[in-house]
């Protein structure tokens, strides 16, 4: 049996309400609205390459936002010793290079993972508590909310088009 990506809810957010239950609705609004891009699609499909010469595919993205995930909030935020999955210095492209069809359900669960693990290493920080990072200096959880959500947005809009590419599916 061939695997295909999961349906994924789609997330309400808050209308009016607290500024921290916003921010955590917002980012998982879109976080589902990246999953539900990918839902129905085999690995095959996942891995299909946007618009060659590009590289864009929806399993880049998701490789790509794993680490994204992982770096943000548990290497930066929460201090983790963990590294990310497929970028690296001087690499920052990995995770759209050497994409595999056959990873792609354990990939999607890597990801899944990692938006469950930045919720836990958020969890216990106040909006105005403050993290290092190595380039930028001192950074608020707030920022990195609101800079997640940019991150998401900015690659929704990616990844409809790529969607809508492989078999003409739109988020509507």
């Amino acid at each position: 049996m061939t695997w295909t990506a999961p349906e994924a809810e789609p997330a309400d957010e808050p209308l009016v309400g607290a500024e921290r239950p916003m921010l955590e609705a917002w980012l998982d609004r879109h976080r589902a609205t990246f999953l539900r891009n990918c839902a129905g699609l085999t690995g095959e499909q996942l891995a299909t390459a946007s618009a060659p010469p590009s590289n864009l595919s929806l399993l880049g993205l998701i490789r790509h936002l794993t680490d994204v995930e992982r770096v943000w909030f548990r290497v930066r935020l929460a201090g983790h010793d963990v590294r990310a999955r497929y970028s690296e210095p001087g690499k920052w492209d990995g995770a759209f290079e050497d994409l595999d069809p056959a990873r792609a359900e354990a990939e999607y669960a890597d990801l899944v993972a990692e938006m469950a693990e930045a919720r836990t290493a958020a969890a216990t920080r106040d909006l105005d508590d403050t993290f290092l990072h190595e380039r930028a200096g001192e950074i608020s959880v707030r920022w990195l909310y609101i800079h997640m959500i940019e991150e998401y947005a900015q690659h929704n809009g990616h990844a409809d088009l790529i969607r809508e590419r492989i078999d003409g599916h739109t988020n509507q």
